[in-house]
């Protein structure tokens, strides 16, 4: 018999993090049968060893080199056996018993395809998580900068209310609970993209797919942000991944036109 969820942690160079994360993982969550994976995206950080020691109930993968988001969640899913699959970041933490809320929304609703529920910044005050699909003039303003001058509210959601579970275009990768069918319809994530745009391209899949994806207010976790991100890259980097991973997204669901359009901008 299936259980209830696989939990799958893409992490890279972030022990300690990741240790707090398992470690309130582990003590918040009843009510529900889970397993955890987890992927050092780079080995020889100590990590594995760490995972032996503290958490031995977790399974753990090792890669000499960093596969990026997509290609190691996709490796971790072989050995994934929950109806319900969480991608969750390692820089995360759990207060509550937050998984068993959220399985029992994706139970009460089985065409919720995708489940993101309310992030914390370290404070506890809101983070912003929820956005909706950006348009190809977004996508112009974005690439010339200009959303620093002109504010992008539609497409950075800035008037959405946290506070009320709601159907939405696309929630951060950083919590990204799966129905296990819902994927198997999809398929899986996009290996083309290294980081970034991938859970907006795998949101916009599940609702092309028939499927809903849906923020739950009832369910808090606190997310640190971007801490692996912010150790690998420099700008000048940072900026070449972004506008790969754009590319990818603009051929996919806006064509060709706009990809090559976009290309030469």
């Amino acid at each position: 018999v299936n259980m209830d969820l696989s939990i799958i942690i893409v992490s890279w160079r972030v022990k300690e993090l990741l240790f707090e994360c398992l470690k309130s993982l582990f003590q918040h969550t009843t009510g529900l049968t889970f397993k955890v994976i987890v992927i050092d995206n780079d080995e020889g950080y100590g990590t594995v060893e760490m995972i032996q020691k503290n958490f031995p109930q977790a399974l753990w993968i090792a890669s000499q080199i960093n596969l990026g988001f997509a290609t190691a969640n996709n490796l971790c899913l072989t050995y994934a056996t929950g109806r319900y699959l969480l991608f969750l970041n390692p820089d995360t933490k759990f207060l509550d018993n937050a998984l068993l809320k959220c399985v029992r929304q994706m139970d009460n609703d089985q065409t919720i395809g995708v489940l993101g529920c309310k992030l914390l910044n370290r404070d506890l005050t809101i983070q912003r998580s929820v956005r909706r699909f950006p348009t190809y003039v977004d996508h112009l303003m974005m690439i010339f900068k200009l959303h620093h001058v002109f504010s992008l509210n539609k497409y950075f959601a800035l008037d959405f209310d946290y506070q009320q579970s709601q159907t939405i275009d696309q929630v951060m990768g950083a919590f990204f609970m799966v129905n296990s069918r819902a994927l198997v319809k999809t398929g899986s994530w996009d290996d083309d993209y290294y980081l970034l745009f991938e859970e907006v391209d795998l949101c916009r899949r599940m609702i092309d797919c028939g499927y809903k994806v849906f923020y739950c207010a009832e369910a808090a976790v606190v997310h640190y942000g971007g801490q692996s991100f912010k150790k690998e890259v420099f700008n000048l980097k940072k900026q070449w991944i972004f506008c790969q991973s754009r590319l990818r997204y603009v051929k996919k669901h806006h064509g060709l036109l706009a990809y090559l359009l976009i290309l030469f901008l």
